[in-house]
């Protein structure tokens, strides 16, 4: 076996624990053994990227237990992309956080850090519906410690409502896995699919139930409207380096949702078909709609990112939710593209408070704002899926994948509109923040409107904030993702190639089943 498949998981569960008991008070070794695991992690994940690249599937056994009595790890092309592209987020989070300062702000920061990366790229490369589960809680309760991450009234009523809502979630989980594994005997994926695919038609009514309930759990990781209300108010009011972390974990739910509705429950099983897609189309319709009027709507520019997050996800579930090879390869391109961008546009929502407060409106001139100008509309027309960047191409690549569809022009229509309306409210942001502030008076110490107590969200106040000289670092990382975002825009002939070739694996899960149930590569 391949012990660099199951590497990312374990380092950072080791130095999680490593920084809480050894290095709790030696913030400056914290952060360098943070970091020194990112890298490393980052290293791994490429390699594994390289190493799936040609189609290779490879199962990694847990304690030497063959599937599916015991629980493996899976490396394919999409389990490959998702870890490596969580990486990159991660070094890029960890970066901004030291250089602003985030780290400190509260207790265990790098430690709860670690467990997300653990957790998140353990939910992408596990081979077992069950084990999806943990890592799923793993990441969550993670999540929790970052969420409320420097305190505040606020910021902790956001934590309780993102708790409850996800235990909600946890909860239908473990019914829905409880009602699989009476009906199949079974919760590794692999096997699963073999199952599902030799029942009798006349006893698949509590398969259904649970396809149906597995379902809702992943619409509530990947916020699907209705079951979006938990993201706006968590994502807004959580440190903002944090919410750039929480842009791969809606993407989560997406990944389980093209995962378990391909290999299990795919278009070919007769029991379940169009059981995903029927209603999973429509919500994402709305999705993104909704979305779009939230930008415009918004007030505080982290809830404006919220909702632009939200808009994301919606053209996303468009793309899943035709289910075919073509619209799969566009929905994993823009993917990269939307947790590239979200991120970006969070870590400069942060700037931007962290300098003048988080509502949009006309404000005295803050340090550095020509920069942050060009960073806000760059990260714009990324957001908004303008020309010429990746966005762009992605949107054209889910419209293209949806021209046989019977709602093709109502799927063109929504994203078209969506993506004006979202550009009017990041505009609409833009000017009010940056090009109206330079009619007020340009001083320093009257930046921030101390007073703003929807601002304070933490006990750092923002004034003395806005009075500190802002660090290299950040500025570092953003336009770092904004060069990400335009090399994804340069390659889009070989990323979209790869894609496609990740769909085309999805959709013929032959040698995922062969490979997980033989033991073997393939």
């Amino acid at each position: 076996m391949n012990h660099l498949v199951i590497a990312p998981i374990v380092l950072p569960a080791l130095v999680a624990p490593f920084i809480i008991m050894v290095l709790r008070y030696h913030m400056d070794l914290q952060r360098i053994f943070s970091v020194a695991s990112t890298l490393l992690i980052l290293a791994i994940t490429i390699a594994l990227g390289v190493q799936a690249a040609d189609g290779t599937v490879q199962v990694y056994e847990l304690g030497d237990w063959p599937a599916p009595f015991g629980i493996v790890l899976v490396l394919d092309r999409l389990s490959a992309m998702m870890i490596v592209l969580t990486s990159v987020l991660a070094l890029a989070v960890v970066l901004y956080a030291i250089g602003t300062g985030w780290d400190q702000r509260g207790a265990n920061f790098h430690a709860l850090f670690q467990f997300q990366i653990m957790g998140i790229i353990g939910a992408f490369l596990t081979g077992d519906a069950f084990n999806l589960f943990v890592f799923f809680e793993v990441l969550l309760i993670a999540s929790y410690g970052l969420m409320i991450h420097a305190g505040g009234a606020k910021r902790f009523q956001a934590g309780v409502q993102y708790v409850v809502y996800n235990l909600l979630g946890s909860t239908l989980f473990l019914f829905a896995l409880g009602t699989l594994y009476a009906v199949t005997g079974t919760l590794n994926m692999a096997d699963l699919a073999v199952r599902v695919a030799e029942m009798p038609a006349e006893e698949t009514a509590l398969l259904r139930v649970g396809a149906v309930m597995l379902l809702l759990v992943f619409a509530i990781k990947a916020a699907v409207l209705p079951l979006h209300f938990w993201l706006p108010a968590s994502y807004s009011n959580a440190p903002l380096p944090v919410a750039a972390l929480f842009a791969i974990m809606t993407k989560v739910g997406a990944y389980a949702i093209l995962r378990v509705y391909t290999l299990i429950f795919g278009p070919d099983v007769e029991v379940t078909a169009g059981l995903a897609g029927d209603w999973l189309l429509p919500a994402a319709m709305i999705t993104l709609a909704v979305g779009a009027i939230g930008v415009l709507g918004s007030r505080e520019i982290g809830r404006m990112v919220a909702f632009a997050a939200i808009t994301s996800m919606g053209t996303l579930l468009i793309a899943i939710a035709l289910f075919t090879p073509a619209s799969a390869g566009a929905a994993l391109y823009y993917i990269v593209h939307s947790t590239l961008a979200t991120a970006l546009m969070f870590l400069i929502a942060d700037q931007v408070m962290e300098r003048q407060g988080g509502r949009i409106a006309a404000r005295p001139v803050m340090q550095q704002s020509g920069l942050l100008s060009v960073l806000f509309f760059v990260a714009a027309i990324a957001m908004a899926g303008m020309p010429p960047l990746s966005g762009f191409v992605g949107k054209l690549l889910v419209m293209d994948a949806a021209r046989e569809h019977d709602l093709v022009w109502w799927i063109w229509a929504v994203i078209l509109i969506g993506s004006l309306v979202t550009i009017i409210g990041l505009a609409r942001a833009g000017t009010l923040i940056f090009w109206k502030s330079h009619g007020l008076q340009d001083t320093a110490d009257q930046a921030v409107v101390v007073d703003d107590s929807e601002d304070l969200l933490d006990g750092t106040s923002q004034a003395h904030a806005a009075q500190t000289a802002p660090s290299a670092l950040p500025l570092v990382v953003c336009f770092g993702l904004i060069g990400a975002i335009v090399l994804l825009t340069i390659f889009a002939g070989p990323v979209t190639r790869y894609a496609d070739a990740t769909a085309e694996q999805l959709f013929t899960p032959t040698a995922y089943i062969e490979t997980v149930l033989g033991g073997g590569q393939k």
